[in-house]
């Protein structure tokens, strides 16, 4: 009988990418998915379907012990919200309910991986250096607040856990910096300010697999940084894409200030309305942050990770996939 494995947020970018890595492994995937997700690119997936209450430990430890679930990877949770209160719900206090409940299966439940973020740490505030796992903790946003108070909950948990920490994520199906993609095929190239920045991104493919190799790593526990293990600096992105593309890209760059003013207007007019804003003050700090670099040694060490895409191969694969599916 294979092991079992439930993955969260599987209805999601990565959380798809996740579950096909855990079939390809061999596991029996169970998918934790919402009532209202839509689903219909994973019916051709062999899982099965569970519907959690973060709410409730009680009934999640109940789902956990009658599906004789092996394994957990928690990659659920939501990146824009209108308050931190919201933001720490659902990614700090259901990660510690999940966790709860899978404590209460002893040593039936062998490994959870918990997927964070960069964000959690925050950027650098100079060029010399890298950000480690023994870089102090400063995140610039609601977000990242809130996966590094998941961090510090995960902490006393009596199971096995492994925290990772990836860097800005892209690759097929992802709709977040496939903006940018969108964008420069539209012929433009917009800039936040003039300033030097060192950025790193991680291929989707590499994350998932990492994560799933976790769980069968018996002593890798803690945090771990993962990133394709490059410095790229902040015209590289549009550079490869472009010409993957075939389009030439008007470049030009928009003073901060201005930015600035409309970062405020946007986070005041969708508080009004209660909706998450695309671009706040916070945000922007973040997108303007002048050193994303990662030392990932402890993860290639530990976990046996070896990024398969560096971001000129990683965007070929993206790219083709949008075309592929005409999302260009």
């Amino acid at each position: 009988m294979n092991e079992k494995v439930l993955i969260t947020g599987a209805s999601g970018f990565l959380g798809y990418h996740i579950i096909q890595a855990a079939i390809e492994k061999g596991l029996d995937v169970y998918a934790a998915v919402r009532t209202n997700s839509n689903i219909e690119h994973l019916d051709k997936l062999p899982v099965h379907y569970l519907y959690l209450n973060y709410d409730n430990r009680e009934e999640m430890t109940r789902q956990l012990t009658e599906n004789k679930i092996d394994y957990i990877i928690h990659a659920a949770g939501v990146t824009k919200a209108i308050r931190q209160e919201v933001y720490n719900l659902v990614n700090a206090t259901y990660t510690l309910n999940l966790a709860k409940a899978a404590e209460k299966l002893g040593g039936n439940l062998k490994k959870m991986v918990f997927i964070s973020s960069l964000a959690a740490v925050g950027p650098l505030g100079d060029y010399r250096d890298k950000i480690t796992e023994q870089t102090c903790p400063n995140p610039v946003t609601a977000y990242g607040r809130s996966k590094l108070l998941a961090e510090k909950n995960l902490a006393n948990i009596a199971i096995p856990t492994t925290i990772l920490r990836p860097t800005a994520i892209y690759g097929p199906r992802d709709r977040d910096i496939f903006i940018m993609v969108k964008t420069l095929n539209k012929g433009l190239d917009p800039y936040i300010g003039k300033m030097l920045q060192q950025l790193s991104f991680v291929h989707v493919k590499d994350v998932a697999e990492v994560a799933v190799n976790s769980l069968f790593m018996n002593n890798a526990r803690g945090i771990y940084n993962i990133t394709d293990g490059h410095s790229y600096n902040r015209y590289q992105f549009s550079d490869i894409a472009r010409i993957l593309l075939k389009k030439n890209a008007l470049r030009f760059h928009i003073p901060m200030p201005l930015v600035k003013m409309l970062a405020y207007i946007l986070e005041t007019t969708n508080g009004w309305l209660k909706k998450p804003s695309v671009i706040n003050r916070e945000k922007l700090q973040e997108l303007a942050a002048k050193n994303w670099i990662c030392d990932i040694s402890k993860a290639k060490k530990e976990l046996a990770f070896s990024p398969q895409f560096d971001l000129q191969s990683g965007l070929e694969d993206s790219i083709a996939w949008y075309v592929k599916n005409k999302w260009i």
